[in-house]
């Protein structure tokens, strides 16, 4: 396999996976609109030879889709995903110890190897010499979208206690001084978050590297959801087919196989702002303060590359990422959580916001009358559970005669709604955590949840069209029908939740009158009606994104009984609030620049964007 990115990008290209792009090309917007563009056409692996103010070159789109990224890993594919399997599930190896014996030896091999110095080949340099790439128009600066943040424990030092996660590193831009300071965007839970949490209790700062490049492997190891006792060194090592080679400098860990190396200090105490960054949800994620980190040396591999992906409204190049991902880990989440069949975060909904799932039923037996018990057991766990936890909505199943499939996203909601019990099957969780980079909330980090669990009979047939009592309501207009079951009205724009509160319950007092809607479950209320019903994902994304369950979601006839609510029809406000941050909108300027390089003689060519 490839000893480092170059190898790689060689390889892609030899096998048509790769164009060049020889025109001179501005980090400023530039790069990352082409990428956008190449990405969304479904197009190659770009390498930038020409990027203006740096001597680097820089490439994008390598993961772009799933066959790429597997063919980069094709040689070291079954066994990796073999020894994830097996940590998943040791009673398999201690059942078949003879079928697992390669797995255990590939992974003691692939241990990380100290070298005793820093390799020939690496010189110093400064974050100015890199290529400093802005993505979004209102963004607050340059930063790394596919960093390899290196922590060790502060209380057991070394490699094999190490984290090797991935979190934006804002290089420019701010209030942060070039070449000297960096910001590091991180939650407290995530392993490099403990690692500081112990810095700080022994009264010192913590010591951080970030590699950027080296081989693909390195790069996906640093989002891999690893099972215990499975470091992310040691994967990088299996997946590569190479150990990890690394040695110390200055106290510092260097991977000698990446391209680029940032070392530096964090300082708890000392805060700048960063941001605002375009985000996987489709919006700017907001100035916050956050750690700033004290560079320390910069070190650049001779003919150095530096990888890059754009972060925007899903799917983009993250979503192939995923998709290995999961393909990587099968069954980790069935395995940590029992009773779960299935979990699905849902793309199109930027992942983190809405879940569906499928789980078992068993206490049913016990029951007069089908309703879900122990699904709700479940939801709870998968609410508890790591990156789970930031989800807002999660569905949740269990199959009876009927296969289903959460990625079949309009067939399983479909399903759901036929079943859903809308006085008993809706359950809040209210001032609780969502996902930092979550602006639908109450505050930075704080909203709500809402599981929706139905289970048993069918007790509806769905619409499958804008039912007559939806056409005609005064100051609702444009009703236009989404999928079965959901349709979607305009409504004035939003101003306060006071006012909403009146709007609404005007709107379930209207549908009251006019005898109901029993077959559309979900009414939607945004203010684009024509958008949110252009298509599936759109739905996804504007429903999902842009509500808050505990203060966006009405019923018609609502009321409560021994504090459970409940309704007759669910009606979700997801218009835009003054509290949400801005939409990613690309610089029409930059989007007529680019076209220069889609012409006929340009390096883009053969890349149809039309």
């Amino acid at each position: 396999m490839y000893q480092n990115l170059e190898e790689c990008i060689l390889d892609l290209e030899k096998h048509g996976h790769l164009i060049r792009i020889h025109e001179e090309v501005d980090p400023d917007l530039e790069m990352a609109a082409i990428h956008l563009k190449v990405y969304e056409a479904g197009g190659p692996a770009l390498l930038f030879e020409n990027v203006k103010g740096s001597k680097f070159r820089a490439v994008s789109n390598l993961f772009g889709t799933v066959e790429r990224s597997k063919f980069i890993f094709r040689k070291t594919w079954d066994l990796a995903q073999s020894v994830v399997a097996v940590r998943n599930d040791p009673v398999k190896a201690l059942k078949n110890p003879f079928n697992h014996v390669r797995t255990g030896v590939a992974a003691s091999k692939a241990l990380p190897m100290k070298k005793s110095s820093l390799p020939a080949n690496f010189e110093e340099v400064n974050i100015s010499d890199l290529p400093l790439i802005k993505h979004w128009p209102d963004d607050g600066g340059a930063f790394i979208t596919l960093p390899q943040v290196y922590s060790e424990d502060p209380q057991k030092p070394g490699i094999m206690n190490s984290n090797l996660g991935m979190y934006r590193v804002q290089l420019s831009g701010n209030e942060y001084e070039l070449n000297k300071e960096i910001g590091v965007h991180y939650q407290i839970h995530r392993g490099i978050g403990v690692h500081q949490d112990r810095a700080t209790r022994k009264g010192e700062p913590l010591k951080v590297s970030i590699f950027v490049g080296g081989p693909p492997a390195h790069t996906l190891s640093a989002v891999m959801p690893l099972p215990e006792g499975l470091s992310e060194l040691t994967f990088a090592g299996l997946l590569s087919g190479r150990r990890f080679r690394y040695s110390y400098v200055d106290g510092y860990c260097i991977s000698h196989d990446a391209d680029f190396v940032i070392t530096g200090e964090i300082h708890p105490e000392e805060t700048k702002p960063e941001g605002p960054f375009g985000d996987h949800l489709g919006y700017y994620s907001l100035t916050h303060d956050f750690p700033v980190m004290k560079i320390h040396k910069v070190f650049a591999r001779k003919d150095a590359v530096w990888p890059f992906t754009v972060v925007g409204r899903p799917p983009q190049e993250d979503t192939s990422f995923g998709a290995l991902i999961h393909e990587l880990t099968g069954d980790a989440i069935p395995q940590e959580i029992p009773g779960v069949k299935e979990v699905h975060a849902v793309d199109a909904a930027g992942v983190h916001p809405l879940l569906f799932a499928i789980g078992s039923e068993r206490y049913t037996p016990y029951q007069k009358v089908k309703q879900p018990t122990e699904l709700l057991t479940i939801a709870n766990h998968i609410l508890g559970t790591g990156q789970l936890s930031l989800a807002k909505y999660l569905f949740i199943t269990a199959e009876e005669d009927q296969a289903l499939d959460t990625h079949k996203e309009v067939e399983f909601l479909s399903y759901i709604l036929e079943r859903l019990d809308l006085r008993r099957d809706i359950h809040f969780q209210t001032n609780t955590t969502i996902d930092t980079l979550d602006y639908s909330g109450t505050g930075l980090n704080t909203g709500s949840k809402v599981v929706i669990a139905a289970f048993g009979d069918k007790k509806r047939d769905l619409c499958q069209e804008v039912p007559e009592q939806l056409k005609k309501l005064s100051g609702f207009t444009e009703p236009r029908f989404v999928m079965p079951g959901v349709v979607a009205l305009e409504g004035s724009a939003f101003s306060t939740y006071e006012e909403a509160e009146k709007e609404l319950n005007n709107l379930s007092e209207a549908i009251q009158t006019n005898d109901g809607v029993p077959t559309c479950p979900m009414i939607i209320l945004c203010d684009d009606s024509e958008f949110l019903s252009e298509s599936i994902n759109n739905f996804m994304w504007v429903t999902f994104t842009r509500s808050n369950p505990s203060h966006d979601i009405y019923g018609v006839n609502g009321s409560y009984e021994f504090k459970h609510w409940g309704c007759d029809n669910m009606i979700i406000d997801v218009r835009i609030k003054p509290h949400h941050a801005p939409p990613l909108i690309p610089e029409p300027i930059v989007e007529e620049n680019i076209k220069r390089l889609f012409k006929k003689g340009a390096s883009l060519e053969q890349v149809n964007i039309d």
